[in-house]
């Protein structure tokens, strides 16, 4: 009645495949989630005068960075016609030299003063001929040679030491930089006079 159930050699039990997740485990996250979470925050003004304010903050920011790249002597910072090896070269030029030119305008100031002192008739007499026939004739005239000597001494200069270097212009910017005065020249020197580095600020 019976059928004998036939079996194998093999008593083992059938492997099992475990069947790997799906996926990486976790539900993909929306698009607009995602660039939410990117975003930063950002302080939108809340009116025309809160905008303004933020723009003069911004705009302080970049004049203090940019003053102190200038400072460093970085050229990132510089207007475009004081860069370029030649600039350079003629400012360091320049900048390590006491030349007549540089007293022109301290001169020009004195000599405003001397004719706004109310000076005795006589004496205001002498003054006056003193300084529009002897020293203002004189100081123009050292302003004149020296500005010229500046501006081809430091163009030829410029030609030997940069020979593929567009030199246009730079006698003249040396020229015009030996006119101001030392505390007010910009981009500031890196040269005392002599020769030697502007030590850094503490």
């Amino acid at each position: 009645m019976f059928r004998r159930t036939q079996t194998t050699g093999d008593d083992s039990p059938a492997p099992v495949t475990e069947s790997k997740p799906e996926g990486k485990g976790r539900p993909t996250p929306k698009r607009r989630d995602a660039e939410g979470r990117r975003r930063q925050p950002v302080n939108a003004p809340r009116d025309r005068k809160e905008a303004y304010r933020q723009l003069r903050e911004r705009q302080a920011a970049d004049r203090a960075r940019a003053r102190e790249g200038m400072a460093r002597g970085d050229e990132r910072y510089f207007p475009a016609r004081d860069r370029g090896p030649a600039r350079k070269f003629a400012r360091d030029w320049v900048d390590s030299r006491r030349l007549v030119s540089q007293y022109f305008l301290p001169f020009s100031l004195v000599i405003l003063l001397l004719t706004w002192i109310p000076f005795p008739a006589p004496a205001r007499n002498y003054v006056y001929a003193a300084v529009i026939t002897v020293a203002w004739p004189i100081m123009m005239l050292g302003v004149v040679l020296t500005s010229i000597w500046v501006a081809r001494k430091v163009k030829k200069l410029a030609a030997e030491k940069f020979p593929g270097e567009n030199l246009k212009g730079v006698g003249f910017y040396a020229a015009m930089r030996a006119l101001q005065i030392r505390k007010l020249r910009f981009p500031p020197p890196q040269f005392l006079p002599g020769g030697k580095p502007v030590p850094p600020k503490k």
